[in-house]
């Protein structure tokens, strides 16, 4: 092997971890940053470097969108399906067609194309891509309210099947004249979803089994997923399933039920992940080439700026009303509509098949996601604040420590350093409240651990260990967040000066509060007012106005609200 290869590889990894920051300085989506360092070092740049093996470009993005997916499936909380699952899977097959239907009548007219071709064209870009949604969901410090969250998530991680559908039938009709094609395609769409879905959740149940059951090195629970998850999805695709849908699936599985060191995979597969898109953007960057970007620039963005501005919304408005969004949810997902990876890689679809204007198809798709990642990608988490569709997160540990014995269940060692605000006045442990079946382990201070007494005084620049289970996670980031939040998801300005029972009766707070409500009945309950509010989906962070009251969810179970927040001041609302 040549040493320049390998040199040159790894100069693009560091430059492209080392520009990284700048991500969060200037507001550019950080894939975007992989993929104009893989363009700047391609052909057309300063590094000078020929890559156009498509076949081998094919196999390696197919291996790390695997990667993504998986990881993208493990931290995809079960519990979201129940408000995002109905809605995400409308928007990810009836929102596909009709978003590859209008780019497709963009297309034709832009790029002077027949209809076949540009239908091709809007099936390749009519899929949302995982790899950007969880990127820049999880790497922004976005904390969005759970019916936008799960939504987004679940949509990007099952929206493949029905484009690779889609693309594989347009190409199999333009490569044979149409002769027999609907058929099979329609074949193969029962398959992709069919044995993608039932080989994702075996496979996933499997892993989990195999995990638990043999004892391993702890750095080698990691690597098992990984491989297993790989094995799911190769599986998947030589049975002619949807690999994608199979391999989210096994992820959503593995993270939902209880596997022996499960913070030190998530830990790992976040590296895996991250390498991943590195390789993955990198490469494509070096695949096209752009010079050839500039004769379509013109209808490439006559045709991304309609798929941002028209088509998407239409599409999201169109398949999600009958689901209880607010306006300003729908206005939100309407503008997540990123592509990334996956139209790139469908995009190669076309040049192995030997497809007249494949070269024209390749360079579209790449420009439009060029756009995307643009437009979309840098305004998105200053969109989502200025809708105010965040609710207020705690801190997440430092470190998690699986304790991986027997007497602990699933209790492990988490590790909160206080900071901010919160903490510059000390306060003795005993009046702090944790959740139930927690317990201080030490505390740290200048590198000397501190016996947990309850008079002692812990403040900024302190470290608290403690024993707790998964469960209480999000309540006790909360009890010990120092995190610089803006003003209005501060805890009392966003859920009000009082917390109530969700199954307290209206009337019961006119007495106590001195309110009149003359839109509900007396005897209904407060979690019964959101429940009719929000189609039977409540979320944290809904909100219920009744007259000079505003009702806000702080906590919910299931599809059932059991803490409630009130604020007297309807001109707060959120």
């Amino acid at each position: 092997m040549d040493p320049t290869l390998t040199l040159v590889g790894a100069l693009m990894l560091v430059i492209s971890i080392v520009l990284s920051p700048l991500s969060s300085r200037v507001g550019m989506p950080v894939l975007l940053i992989f993929l104009v360092v893989g363009m700047v070092m391609g052909e057309d740049g300063p590094g000078g470097i020929k890559f156009d093996n498509f076949e081998l470009a094919f196999v390696i993005a197919n291996l790390a969108l695997g990667v993504i997916l998986l990881d993208g499936g493990m931290r995809t909380r079960a519990e979201t399906f129940r408000v995002g699952l109905r809605p995400a899977l409308v928007l990810a097959s009836v929102g596909v067609f009709m978003t590859a239907a209008g780019a497709a009548v963009v297309a034709r007219w832009a790029f002077d194309l027949d209809w076949l071709t540009a239908l091709l064209i809007g099936a390749i870009i009519s899929s949302t891509d995982a790899a950007a949604v969880f990127a820049l969901l999880q790497g922004r410090g976005l904390h969005l309210n759970e019916r936008v969250s799960a939504t987004l998530e679940i949509e990007s991680g099952s929206n493949d099947p029905m484009a690779i559908f889609l693309t594989l039938m347009l190409v199999a009709l333009i490569a044979n004249h149409g002769d027999g094609a609907t058929w099979s395609a329609l074949m193969m769409l029962v398959k992709q979803f069919g044995i993608g879905g039932v080989a994702g959740i075996a496979g996933g149940y499997a892993v989990v089994e195999l995990a638990n059951r043999i004892r391993l090195t702890p750095s080698l629970y990691p690597l098992l997923v990984a491989a297993a998850g790989i094995s799911v999805f190769s599986a998947t695709n030589a049975l002619g399933g949807s690999g994608f849908l199979a391999i989210y699936l096994t992820g959503v599985v593995i993270g939902n039920r209880p596997v022996r060191m499960m913070p030190m995979i998530l830990q790992v597969h976040d590296g895996l992940a991250w390498l991943a898109q590195l390789c993955l953007f990198l490469m494509l960057g070096l695949l096209v080439t752009p010079s050839e970007l500039l004769p379509l620039a013109g209808s490439g963005l006559v045709l991304a700026l309609a798929l941002i501005f028209v088509i998407r919304p239409v599409t999201v408005l169109a398949t999600l009303w009958p689901f209880g969004f607010k306006p300003r949810e729908l206005g939100f997902i309407s503008w997540v509509g990123l592509r990334g990876a996956v139209p790139i890689v469908l995009a190669l679809f076309p040049i192995i098949a030997g497809l007249p204007d494949s070269q024209l198809i390749f360079h579209a798709a790449f420009f439009i996601v060029l756009v995307s990642l643009i437009v979309q990608g840098t305004t998105m988490a200053p969109l989502a604040r200025k809708m105010r569709l965040e609710v207020p997160a705690g801190d997440d540990p430092f470190r998690r420590l699986p304790l991986d014995a027997p007497a602990a269940g699933d209790h492990e060692l988490m590790l909160f350093p206080l900071r901010g605000k919160n903490w510059e006045t000390p306060r003795k442990l005993s009046q702090m409240r944790f959740p139930e079946n927690t317990a201080v382990a030490g505390v740290f201070r200048n590198r000397v651990c501190l016996q947990p007494k309850a008079d002692l005084e812990v403040s900024s620049g302190d470290m608290v260990a403690m024993f707790a289970t998964p469960a209480v996670l999000p309540d006790l980031g909360k009890a010990l967040s120092g995190r610089h939040a803006p003003e209005y998801l501060a805890e009392r300005a966003f859920f009000g000066d009082f917390v109530l029972n969700g199954d307290a009766l209206l009337g019961d707070v006119e007495q106590v509060y001195g309110i009149e409500f003359d839109e509900l009945a007396p005897e209904i309950t407060l979690a019964e007012c959101f429940s009719r509010r929000t189609k039977g989906h409540p979320v944290v962070g809904d909100t219920v106005t009744l007259g000079p009251v505003t009702l806000v969810a702080r906590a919910t179970d299931a599809d059932r609200v059991t803490k409630v927040g009130l604020k007297m001041d309807s001109s707060q609302n959120v």
